[in-house]
């Protein structure tokens, strides 16, 4: 019995009822995604400025690197771990779009796979806040930033690797890592280590 609404996704036959079809489409969403990192990253370098605490340039682009992770964890994991019938929903939400876009990427999302759901529900009541509690923690007059980076940026790359690895093995690798999914894993692979690399560099 086929779907009213045929869907993308990887294997054909994955059942999903009542699915919806995208309304948005790839640059509807990632537009306004990336307007609203850069208004979140504009905003904490201007406050971070204003701190009584005179903070280096080194801590501000941190807390700017921590809010960001730790509000795209939060709010865009949160909703896929918590709204388990995105792809059916009659009235999407902006949220309900971007995960139906990013299971073209990785269909375990919408196929909601066990071992998917709770990397990403750790990672969003877990790894979320942290990464907030480090921009908390840098106003503060001995601040943790030092001992929480460490911690975050393991926590971020292993949840990255881990699947990336496991979509690699599951299905072509080439075939379904989309260059939305690139795009939205782009800041929690790469920034890290240009983190790491530029202020944190190996001592000669």
């Amino acid at each position: 019995m086929g779907h009213p609404h045929p869907h993308p996704y990887a294997p054909a036959e994955l059942h999903l009822p009542g699915f919806v079809p995208l309304q948005l489409s790839q640059a509807q969403i990632l537009v306004p995604y990336l307007a609203t990192s850069l208004f979140l990253l504009l905003a904490v370098w201007l406050i971070s400025g204003r701190c009584s605490r005179r903070l280096s340039d080194t801590d501000r682009w941190l807390m700017c690197w921590w809010a960001f992770t730790g509000l795209t964890h939060i709010i865009i994991e949160g909703t896929f771990v918590f709204a388990p019938n995105f792809f059916s929903n009659q009235n999407p939400s902006y949220f309900d779009e971007v995960w139906k876009e990013y299971s073209k990427g990785d269909s375990r999302y919408v196929a909601r796979d066990p071992a998917t759901v709770t990397v990403e529900g750790i990672t969003a009541v877990l790894e979320g806040p942290a990464s907030l509690l480090a921009v908390y923690s840098s106003f503060l007059p001995f601040h943790l930033t030092m001992r929480t980076l460490p911690l975050s940026l393991s926590l971020s790359l292993s949840l990255s690797l881990s699947l990336s690895l496991s979509l690699s093995l599951s299905f072509p690798f080439l075939t379904y890592l989309t260059i939305f999914s690139l795009q939205m894993h782009f800041s929690h692979v790469f920034l890290p280590f240009v983190i790491l690399l530029f202020f944190f560099p190996l001592s000669s």
